[in-house]
């Protein structure tokens, strides 16, 4: 790893400690991740007097103009919708020293980390969750847009949970036309893996889905893990495009199981729309409490 011994970390870190500033109001509290283009920190805003989330570019990529769009495209989406289960864009700056976009700060843990440490979700609690997400990409989809990057890392599991990280997102027409793989291996749908013209679309996000709440209900992915060797073939590297999921547990009730089963299907016109999802998973919610948690209790 390449470390600048000017400031004695790695290059293409800001490398922030509590009590710097990002920007002008924005000082870093602590780093929350990241990845090969960005940096998001937990941040107090001084402007709004309120603790963000700061979603910076990296100091090597400010003069990457593919970065620099990524980081106006979703900061353009973000600023067209509004929705209680989708993180809030809450201001931007983009032509700064340091280009970035603030958004809303959800206490929670992400549903990757939940999983991680606690196995399988409360099968009430999953399937909330999948009534909740779905409803954000059927939001989503109404208004033209598709997330492409759907999966338990992108998933604040808050009060409601929150749906987040769309820079990759784009307008359906504009994912008709992509010719490269894009989103997250594990996670992406098979056209997403092997993309032809006009087969990307709102379905990808639902197979997102689908293979998010068999994560979410399993305790562990759905696929084994694919080849990262350079060269392989694509059926080496994508295991979706050739092979089933694992089963889920006869436990799950057959409101759940079936749309996450059907959300799994090879081929994109056959999979349910996001509405469709969670129009069949509403009326699990909606009965009695106690019939509720006798459904959903392990047989």
């Amino acid at each position: 790893m390449s470390v600048s011994p000017a400031i004695g970390r790695p290059r293409g870190e800001w490398g922030f400690d509590e009590g710097d500033e990002i920007a002008d109001g924005l000082t870093a509290l602590r780093l929350l991740g990241g990845g090969t283009r960005y940096e998001a920190y937990l941040a107090f805003d001084a402007r709004l007097h309120h603790v963000v989330v700061v979603k910076v570019l990296r100091p090597d990529r400010r003069e990457d103009k593919a970065a620099l769009r990524g980081l106006r495209g979703e900061a353009e989406i973000l600023g067209s919708v509004n929705h209680p289960a989708i993180a809030r864009l809450l201001r931007e700056d983009l032509a700064g020293e340091r280009p970035l976009i603030v958004l809303e700060h959800v206490e929670g843990p992400r549903l990757s980390t939940l999983i991680r440490r606690f196995g399988p979700l409360e099968l009430e609690q999953a399937a909330s969750l999948a009534l909740e997400v779905a409803s954000a990409l059927h939001y989503l989809h109404d208004s033209g847009i598709v997330h492409l990057d759907v999966k338990p890392k992108n998933i604040i599991m808050g009060a409601p949970p929150r749906l987040i990280d769309l820079s990759v997102a784009r307008s359906v027409a504009a994912a008709r036309t992509i010719e490269q793989p894009i989103g997250t291996d594990a996670y992406m749908a098979p056209e997403q893996c092997r993309p032809v013209p006009n087969r990307i679309g709102p379905a990808a996000d639902v197979w997102g889905l689908g293979i998010t709440m068999h994560e979410a209900l399993t305790g562990r992915p759905a696929f084994p893990p694919g080849a990262d060797e350079e060269g392989a073939p694509l059926e080496a590297r994508y295991p979706q495009l050739v092979q089933q999921p694992a089963s889920l547990p006869l436990s799950v009730p057959s409101e759940l199981r079936d749309p996450v089963v059907a959300a799994l299907t090879l081929d994109p016109q056959d999979r349910p729309t996001a509405r469709e999802v969670a129009e069949s998973i509403e009326p699990l919610l909606r009965r009695p409490r106690r019939l509720v948690l006798n459904l959903l209790k392990p047989r």
